[in-house]
């Protein structure tokens, strides 16, 4: 059960970004300055590549889009040290 939880926080957000980009992806090229920065925070940051798309307008990020962010952010640092975890645990077993 545990591996499956993990296996989902780490490949749920990275679906959400393909199909919110299929359905929106004018959305998508006005929010990141080129197609590398959105294609790294798909592989590496997604849940704040998520956020970013979710709080980005015109003028920039301001006041509470920053703590949107950082929410992000602590969203993909939970999601990898789940999975170093539920490594540790699965190794620790095995022996």
């Amino acid at each position: 059960m545990c591996c499956l939880f993990a296996s989902m926080a780490f490949i749920g957000p990275r679906f959400g970004i393909l199909v919110w980009w299929l359905l929106d992806s004018v959305l998508w090229e006005k929010a990141f300055s080129s197609f590398w920065v959105a294609f790294l925070g798909f592989i590496f940051l997604p849940w704040t590549t998520i956020f970013y798309v979710l709080v980005w307008s015109p003028g920039g990020l301001t006041g509470f889009d920053w703590v949107i962010l950082g929410l992000g952010v602590l969203m993909d640092i939970a999601s990898y040290s789940a999975s170093g975890y539920e490594r540790r645990m699965a190794y620790a077993e095995g022996v």
